[in-house]
């Protein structure tokens, strides 16, 4: 069974075998000793390449048809391992594969792979794209699924919210755990109080689209529980605390959170790694309506605690505290939660660095590995319990917005903590779920951060 798709697009890949164009992928020392094709080493002297990380120089036959390519790895191809994904924007279109490159095979296909994706739902026309032929010692399923896994997340970050609000979120999840058979369940509207959802209702309510949790299961009982949070508004106004036009711009990406964990669901099942697993998605619009929910407004959670709301655009770490309470309510092994939580996480770490919160040393650790091993950055943050006051209110339990403006991502990883205490194996994920700028391996827009790296974290966990 192929992997599931939430935009259909042709592979990157083709199996031509010998009717494919060769590249040669080469540092500065091939070039500098000789050790390549002799007709492609003549040519880049010729044209003075220098093999610098990510140039390109087609190489003609001998009757001037193309013959190959030329690609710079640079002096330490280690230092960017998914530089292959340039190929896949600067290739012509054509069947490819790589004659030779000092880089491992799963690495090579993998950043080809990452680096030709294309959101083109809104063009007039799709763009003809060149192939790579993986080789033959790379994990090729492994490959593909774990691109699915991402790609799932980009389309849906990158959809704007006019097709993709809590009602498209839900048939987008629904369809995944359709594919891979999956029992899907959702509580809706007011059925979210009477299921004692308050924060969630209380988010989502001013909305033309009714806000909701989505539920997934999947696997058998008896492997190792794992249960996936993440955070699905689905757009962010700020509510009656508005945010600045300038800063809603970007606001489609506030549902990073349940669509990287839903990417990460994806290569889980795809696997069928050995989890039982659930994952559970609050999904709401931030509007503003005569029903929105107001600052200085308390109301009461899942867990008990009361929650003053000194500030609307505060309302993500609201959702996912009733989800998370739901999901402690159950024994797990790991529960991991993403979201798109705090421009704190930015200002500490930038765009491209997640920072990410647990108690357990361990757990830290494993991830921290497995960021490492599959060149996926992840980064630890700390639970400072000095900080732990600041989330308290005087006159309720809790405050979603903690004055004087310091220490903003732990502190929300403070509130989020209050609400597991049942499950000790618990990591909180603050990712941005955005590239700013064009990289090799990704173009300007949605992105999955971390979610590689947990699920190579996983299959170690389930082997």
């Amino acid at each position: 069974m192929a992997p599931f798709q939430f935009i259909d697009r042709p592979s990157p890949f083709n199996t031509k075998g010998g009717r494919t164009l060769p590249i040669f992928a080469i540092t500065p020392a091939h070039i500098e000793t000789g050790t390549i094709d002799p007709i492609a080493l003549d040519w880049a002297k010729k044209a003075g390449f220098k093999a610098e990380a990510g140039a390109l120089l087609m190489v003609p036959t001998a009757d001037g048809h193309l013959g190959g390519a030329l690609f710079g790895l640079g002096r330490n191809p280690s230092d960017a391992p998914f530089l292959t994904g340039k190929l896949a924007r600067t290739l012509p279109a054509g069947d490819w594969h790589i004659e030779t490159a000092p880089l491992t095979a799963n690495r090579l296909a993998l950043g080809y792979g990452l680096g030709s994706y294309r959101f083109e739902r809104y063009k007039a026309s799709a763009s003809e794209a060149p192939t790579l032929l993986i080789p033959t010692d790379a994990d090729a399923a492994d490959i593909k699924r774990q691109l699915a896994g991402v790609f799932l997340a980009r389309d849906l970050i990158n959809t704007p919210t006019n097709d993709m609000g809590p009602d498209a979120l839900e048939d987008a999840f629904r369809a995944l755990g359709e594919h891979y058979k999956a029992k899907v369940s959702v509580i809706a509207g007011e059925d979210l109080l009477k299921e004692n959802f308050p924060l969630i209702h209380t988010v989502g309510r001013a909305s033309e689209q009714a806000p909701r949790l989505l539920e997934l299961r999947w696997g058998k009982k008896g492997h190792k529980r794992v249960t996936l949070v993440g955070k699905g508004v689905c757009f962010d106004t700020g509510g009656l605390d508005i945010k600045p036009a300038s800063s809603m711009l970007l606001m489609k990406k506030d549902m990073g959170g349940a669509a990287n964990v839903m990417g990460l669901a994806l290569m889980i099942m795809d696997a069928k790694l050995k989890v039982d697993l659930r994952v559970l998605l609050p999904v709401v619009e931030n509007s503003i309506s005569a029903n929105a929910f107001r600052p200085g407004d308390i109301y009461k959670s899942r867990k008990g605690l009361t929650v003053q709301i000194d500030n609307t655009d505060a309302e993500g770490r609201l959702i996912l505290a009733d989800a998370l309470a739901y999901a402690d309510e159950e024994d797990a092994d790991l529960i991991v939660d993403m979201a798109t939580l705090t421009g704190a996480a930015r200002v500490a770490l930038g765009p491209d660095l997640p920072p990410f919160f647990t108690d357990d040393d361990d757990l830290a650790h494993d991830l921290t590995e497995a960021s490492l091993a599959v060149d996926d950055p992840m980064w630890r943050m700390p639970l400072y319990m000095g900080y732990d006051k600041d989330v308290s209110a005087r006159i309720a339990d809790l405050t979603n917005a903690p004055s004087g403006g310091m220490a903003g991502s732990i502190t929300a990883a403070l509130f989020l903590k209050r609400f597991v205490t049942r499950n000790r194996r618990w990591a909180h994920f603050d990712i941005y779920a955005w590239a700013q700028v064009e990289r090799p391996h990704s173009p300007v827009g949605g992105e999955a951060q971390a979610i590689r790296a947990l699920y190579h974290h996983l299959r170690g966990m389930t082997a």
